[in-house]
């Protein structure tokens, strides 16, 4: 099929070494590992995109009740064309800048990172909720160059209703990488950061990535005391009841 135009050629035309470089897969790792890496409080769906030729394939059903659509989209431009107009610019700008992360990341890492970050898309006829975008480089050739990646999209507009315009680059199985930037400082401040220490602040990405207090211990090198010590404070100084109530506050606040 023949190669479909869409806005983040522009982008991705920019950083040609992340799309073909000398690194390769080692092995395909599978669909359903991958999916449980990512995260998805509320309804979600996910696709594989072809990178050579924008196409889609794999899709979870879910896509077609969640958009209500007929049926499932063929290029990467149907997917980018139920993203809320205004929120365009932003993607743009997030694209960029986790490619710019990969880069300093180092491209052998690639297949050990996923991105993440936030958008409205169209649910139906004139409405828009917002969802949370993840994705991670999943299959390179014998001669570097990218030829899939893995999305995962889920609503989440019962969290949250307002973009946060926090873009996230987080390392996934046995990479605990995390960095963050707010890329519209001026209408979304963070501050659950500000309130932890560097150590409870490591603690707390994985407990909102799901890791329990003895996977954290053995993943930190820690003591399990004090894991539990840290998931206490950090309870207390983000003002949640639960670890439930954490996850909320951690995408909110552009943690995953």
């Amino acid at each position: 099929m023949e190669p479909v135009k869409h806005i983040l050629n522009d982008i991705w035309d920019r950083y040609p070494e992340a799309l073909s470089n000398e690194y390769i897969t080692v092995a395909l790792p599978e669909v359903e590992k991958l999916i449980a890496e990512l995260f998805a409080l509320g309804p979600f769906y996910y696709y594989t995109l072809n990178v050579g030729n924008s196409t889609l394939c794999n899709f979870s059903e879910s896509i077609l009740s969640i958009h209500n659509l007929k049926k499932y989209p063929q290029h990467l431009k149907d997917v980018i064309d139920l993203v809320h107009p205004d929120d365009l610019p932003f993607v743009m700008e997030a694209e960029a800048w986790t490619l710019e992360m990969y880069k300093e990341i180092g491209f052998e890492h690639q297949t050990q990172l996923k991105s993440g970050y936030c958008f409205r898309m169209k649910t139906k006829e004139n409405v828009y909720e917002l969802f949370h975008h993840q994705a991670i480089h999943t299959l390179k050739d014998e001669q570097g160059r990218l030829l899939q990646t893995i999305n995962i999209h889920t609503n989440i507009q019962s969290i949250a209703q307002e973009n946060n315009y926090v873009v996230t680059v987080s390392g996934i199985g046995s990479r605990h990488d995390f960095y963050q930037k707010t890329l519209r400082p001026e209408l979304f401040a963070l501050n659950i950061s500000e309130r932890l220490t560097k150590r409870e602040l490591e603690v707390f990405v994985l407990l909102i990535k799901g890791y329990s207090d003895k996977e954290i211990a053995e993943t930190i090198v820690i003591s399990y005391h004090t894991v539990r010590t840290h998931h206490k404070n950090i309870l207390k100084k983000t003002k949640s009841k639960n670890s439930k109530e954490l996850i909320k506050k951690g995408l909110v606040q552009g943690f995953l």
